[in-house]
């Protein structure tokens, strides 16, 4: 018998919405003390032992025991191999995809990711020097939940914003490798790649070891203990986000085939039981449609168990007044991923403030995003997208200002610089501004 998904039916005109929104969207960030003590204990024992810490850890918790790190590491070679391996539809799939994501992430630097500067009337010039990272890491989950769009959602801008080497770490439970993600890595110009993850992977890139080299930022996704450690060695390496659960909110206007919007929910849900999938729809009659759709298509759902539970017991249908007010209640979500699913989806654009990513009209399913559209899929969630950004090619990169006074600059300048500094009681300070002027 297969599940029920039954996710909560919320009506904004009810006495009692704000307090059942919030309880809907409640959603703890906070790592479990057990979780934190292990991995603290993995940290230190890797910074101290370095990639004897690493080979232990690697046999206990993916079952690969092995005698030195050189078997833990991928060649070039294996790489191709895996890449030529696969199936041409595969093959062929995984460069278009690649294609498109360098692309995107291509214009994304031409557009912000170019030093400039300008000289003012004095011939003092001002700017700004924009510099990629040296060396970055990429962890990307492995075994049997295998991501190769990760991989090219993380090395291409990476890539493209000039990196110099991309380092690759992935699990391999029991040694089992993917070929997809390998192949991905090939594709993507992934430097070097080893097979290990957890929060050890994570220790290694931000210590280094005698075989992993040192990286200067961390970024994908990972379980609780990767996303634990991570948030640990912040400030010694630099970080992406520390994601929560997956997310997708669907504005719809009632014109888009409630079987999209259910599928479309689901492309969610299946991800995980705390997984959030929001429908927000003036139409009862459509949310309606959406829930018969639901039960209909559920059962051929291979994850269907886990996609019944995140609808559940975190999914919402949410009657509004009118589309205006659902944007509203979506720029207080800033939802991951956010569908306006509507005839005339340019008219509610304009009102959008805060999402990860905005995909416009009925065709735009959320899954194209997360493979092949372009952009990347690496989005803030848990409503970080009020301050946050996706992943891109300015994630890899770092800005020096460029500041050469003229004499004739420094005599306003230090005019200036003066008052202010001897105002802060810095006397070093303006003498130092002082002694510039004639």
């Amino acid at each position: 018998m297969s599940p029920l998904a039954t996710p909560v039916r919320l009506s904004t005109a009810s006495s009692t919405f704000e307090a059942e929104f919030k309880a809907r969207l409640h959603w703890s960030a906070e790592t479990d003390a057990g979780i934190e003590q292990r991995v603290a204990d993995i940290l230190r024992d890797v910074q101290v032992r370095g990639d004897a810490a690493v080979l232990d850890y690697t046999a206990r918790f993916d079952g690969l025991q092995v005698d030195s790190m050189a078997e833990l590491e991928l060649t070039q070679a294996e790489l191709k191999v895996a890449f030529d391996g696969l199936p041409v539809v595969q093959r062929e799939a995984l460069q278009a995809a690649a294609a498109r994501v360098r692309s995107y992430h291509e214009a994304q630097r031409k557009a912000s990711g170019e030093s400039w500067s300008y000289r003012d009337s004095d011939g003092t010039l001002l700017g700004q020097k924009v510099t990629p990272l040296d060396r970055v890491g990429i962890y990307v989950p492995g075994g049997k939940a295998a991501y190769p769009s990760s991989v090219l959602m993380n090395a291409i801008p990476a890539h493209v914003a000039g990196v110099a080497e991309i380092i690759m770490v992935v699990p391999t439970p029991k040694g089992e490798k993917n070929a997809l993600v390998l192949a991905a890595a090939y594709v993507a110009g992934v430097s070097r790649a080893f097979t290990i993850g957890g929060a050890q992977a994570v220790a290694a890139l931000a210590y280094g070891t005698a075989t992993i080299p040192k990286v200067d930022k961390i970024t994908g996704p990972g379980n609780a203990y990767v996303a634990a450690a991570k948030r640990r060695v912040f400030g010694t390496v630099g970080i992406d986000m520390i994601a929560g659960p997956s997310e997708i909110l669907v504005l719809a206007d009632g014109s888009t085939p409630a079987d999209w919007v259910a599928m479309d929910l689901f492309s969610q849900a299946e991800h995980d039981e705390l997984a959030q999938s929001i429908l927000l729809c003036p139409d009862a009659d459509y949310l309606e449609q959406v829930q018969m759709s639901i039960n209909r298509l559920l059962p051929e759902m291979p994850r269907q168990q886990i996609i019944a539970k995140s609808l559940t017991d975190r999914g919402a249908l949410i009657l509004t007044r009118s589309m205006e007010e659902a944007c509203d209640i979506s720029n207080r979500i800033a939802p991951e991923h956010l569908e306006v699913s509507s005839r005339d989806p340019h008219r509610w654009e304009p009102l959008l403030k805060h999402a990860g990513a905005i995909f416009l009209g009925a065709y735009t399913s959320e899954s194209l995003g997360d493979y092949c559209a372009g952009p990347n899929h690496v989005l803030p969630t848990s409503g970080t997208a009020r301050f946050s950004s996706p992943l891109g090619v300015y994630d890899f990169q770092k800005r020096s200002s460029l500041i050469e006074v003229s004499e004739a600059g420094a005599q306003t300048l230090g005019q200036i610089a003066s008052v202010l500094a001897r105002g802060e009681g810095l006397q070093a300070h303006a003498r130092a501004a002082e002694m510039r002027l004639r």
